[in-house]
């Protein structure tokens, strides 16, 4: 999966390079910049003594000796000082300059830590909007894995309007089928299950066969689509080349999302793979708030899968 946030240590993390939230001088200091050195010994610290520092905003790659990772891309992001100080601009330039050295370096893999949101005082929820933002772009335009990793779960701070927005959708939906039981209403008045059989003989489709069609319905290439979907290139390749390729529900729900599908197109997609969109799902559920709205940005529906513990869209 190109893009991914999780819980864990930077230091651990098996990639081509890790990021490090450095300070100006580069020669280490606390928080992640502390842990990075002193788990990739002192030879990384060596090493930084000949870079003559490095300016806000700007980034520079060193090994990364003891390190899982090859490589240690070293970022300098803004102290927070109110938001009138080109804050942003230089916490965004921290992300594009690591991944524009990363990809000049031929890298595949890179872990971020949520810059500037420690010590340096960046409020926690616009360093994440940021950080997500950001390395959606440029993933537009490369393939690249990106994680963003996060020591704690209470180092994430989602959007508090998206959050309280999806909580409402949630309770409507469990409202809405607790009076249905209440009343004994019929489960196929809520809750339709799938005729595979019927689908399949109406559609005449494979979900490989479907998936493609829909590709050049929507005038898409499949690099486009792929990325839309956050999904990687290898694994579009084997949907691809394998007209009985059966993808896990989350990669069938991330194409629906990269094709911009409404509900309906959206159940019929899965149903190609043998699922539907259930009421009984919360996964799918935060899934159908978005689509119901016309809202198709990737990162920002894994965002709130992440904030909601559910699992995200894109993985294999």
């Amino acid at each position: 999966m190109p893009f991914s946030i999780v819980l864990g240590d930077i230091t651990q993390q098996a990639v081509d390079a890790i990021v490090n939230a450095a300070n100006p001088t580069l020669l280490g200091g606390g928080g992640v910049d502390g842990c990075i050195h002193r788990a990739a010994g002192p030879e990384l610290l060596a090493e930084c003594r000949t870079l003559g520092g490095c300016r806000t905003g700007e980034a520079k790659l060193t090994k990364g000796y003891r390190l899982p990772a090859n490589y240690v891309i070293h970022t300098v992001g803004p102290i927070w000082q109110g938001g009138g100080q080109g804050e942003r601009q230089l916490l965004e330039s921290c992300y594009r300059n690591a991944l524009e050295l990363a990809i000049g370096h031929n890298l595949e893999s890179v872990a971020f830590p949520l810059i500037s949101a420690g010590v340096y005082g960046y409020p926690k929820g616009e360093a994440l909007k940021i950080a997500v933002s950001t390395i959606g772009g440029v993933l537009e335009r490369f393939d690249l894995d990106v994680r963003l990793v996060l020591y704690r779960k209470e180092d994430f701070v989602p959007d508090r309007a998206l959050t309280e927005g999806i909580e409402r959708y949630l309770q409507r939906k469990e409202d809405f089928a607790c009076a249905a039981y209440s009343v004994r209403m019929p489960r196929a008045a809520f809750c339709v299950p799938p005729d595979l059989n019927e689908i399949e003989k109406r559609i005449g489709k494979s979900f490989s066969e479907y998936l493609l069609a829909k590709i050049d319905e929507k005038g898409l290439s499949d690099v486009e689509c792929y990325r839309r979907a956050n999904v990687d290139r290898k694994l579009f390749s084997k949907i691809r080349s394998n007209p009985d390729y059966h993808p896990q529900k989350n990669t069938a729900l991330a194409f629906a999302v990269a094709l911009r599908l409404n509900y309906g197109e959206t159940q019929e997609l899965l149903r190609t793979a043998g699922y539907t969109l259930s009421d009984s799902s919360k996964s799918d559920l935060i899934v159908g708030y978005f689509i119901e709205r016309g809202e198709f940005d990737i990162y920002r529906i894994n965002e709130a899968l992440f904030g909601f513990d559910q699992k995200l869209l894109g993985q294999a």
